[in-house]
């Protein structure tokens, strides 16, 4: 545990005294550890950071100055022309295909954004689509592709993210002609995204744990060589600057593969709950958020402020966010996290008074700073600096 508990509450209740909840902080101890942590897993390969994960422009700066890190991964075609403007990278891929036809045009007009931007394509009639909102004069946009890189064991069977049509080498190779002999296109990259391996915890006791670990040693097997050959038909007619894989919670695996060029990560820098049932790795809690209690409606009970920031995902209790410190809370099942109070029990709730905090972990690791304007940044007992969230700039890419 990052915080340190003191006569006088946590070290992030003496760091935030000043300041009235709700609020949130990121630990830079912790934020910086975890940074740490994913250079010695990625085993020397690049590590792409992914901006929705983070969404501060300070954090992303400061991660990207460390060794190990190289160029951004955004969720967003605004989002990364925002972040080259700003000068947060000159080197960004766009994860997701874009059919933002003003950003789009923002990019043609612009040669610089144009040699460090990279949009997504999944599909001819993505192309088409460009060249519908740009006329098919436009300049040369970089292209990256996009492999599905699910496990599909038997027919009909799909384990992993829905994401591209692509998934044998034979179909990405079609793609890849049709790219390069598309005028206003410049294939540069390919990603591949194993969401089967990177975002399923692996780290559940008994049977569950034993049937996730199974399925994700089966599936990095099959794609290691689907992944090589798929590549090796893309490089028959491009060369490729880059070939981007994995995420936070397959660093160990995705590195191995001799194809892949660099690697994303970004959940493993804020350690959110969602990251920490892996058997691989242990990220520590960087980014919490602290909510006063308003209410004591009985001897068991506090009622803290607000508190409904759920996750996206499919619902279930995963995505609530989980009371941390102090130790010994936990939210009620009658009502869970609330718009307005969440009421917590447990036995450090018999301890709360009215105007205490309680300090909480979101689920997922970026969609924290779609609540606050800014996050604290705290170095043991003490805000270091205060520093916008994308939110907090005014801006939204959802």
């Amino acid at each position: 545990m990052s915080a340190v508990t003191t006569a006088n509450g946590t070290a992030y209740d003496l760091a935030t005294k000043d300041l009235d909840p709700p609020l949130a902080i990121v630990d830079l101890r912790a934020f910086d550890a975890n940074a740490g942590d994913l250079v010695r897993r990625a085993g020397g390969a690049p590590i792409r950071v992914a901006s929705k994960s983070v969404r501060c422009r300070a954090l992303l700066s400061r991660v990207l100055d460390r060794p190990g890190f190289e160029g951004l991964l955004s969720y967003s075609l605004a989002e990364a022309l925002w972040l080259f403007d700003n000068g947060t990278s000159t080197d960004i891929v766009v994860a997701y295909p874009s059919v933002d036809r003003a950003a789009l045009r923002v990019l043609a007009a612009d040669p610089a954004a144009r040699s460090a931007v990279t949009i997504m394509v999944d599909s001819v009639a993505h192309l088409d689509f460009v060249d519908a909102a740009l006329g098919t004069d436009h300049p040369p946009i970089r292209v990256c592709l996009e492999l599905d890189v699910s496990w599909r064991p038997l027919p009909g069977a799909h384990i992993g993210s829905l994401r591209s049509p692509v998934f044998t080498p034979r179909q990405i190779g079609a793609l890849a002609r049709a790219v390069v002999a598309r005028p206003g296109f410049r294939l540069v990259g390919v990603m591949a995204y194993e969401g089967q391996i990177a975002g399923i915890p692996d780290g559940a006791r008994g049977i569950k744990g034993e049937v996730i670990r199974w399925m994700q040693r089966r599936s990095a097997a099959e794609l290691a060589l689907r992944r090589a050959a798929a590549i090796a038909a893309v490089r028959e007619v491009a060369d490729l600057e880059f070939v981007n894989g994995g995420g936070t919670g397959s660093l160990e695996t995705t590195s191995t593969e001799p194809v892949i060029t660099d690697i994303a990560a970004g959940s493993g820098l804020i350690g959110s709950t969602l990251f920490s049932q892996y058997s691989r790795f242990a990220p520590q809690p960087a980014a919490l958020f602290a909510l006063p209690v308003v209410r004591r409606p009985g001897r068991t009970t506090a009622t803290v402020f607000s508190g409904g920031y759920v996750a996206s995902g499919q619902a279930s209790p995963s995505r609530l966010p989980t009371p941390y410190l102090p130790a010994g809370l936990r939210l009620r099942g009658a009502e869970g996290a609330g718009e307005v109070q969440t009421p917590l029990t447990g036995p450090a709730a018999r301890r709360l008074s009215i105007g205490d905090r309680v300090w909480f972990r979101h689920a997922k690791a970026g969609e924290l700073a779609e609540r606050f304007t800014h996050y604290h940044l705290v170095d043991g007992d003490r805000v270091e600096q205060t520093v916008p969230t994308y939110r907090g700039e005014g801006k939204s890419f959802g």
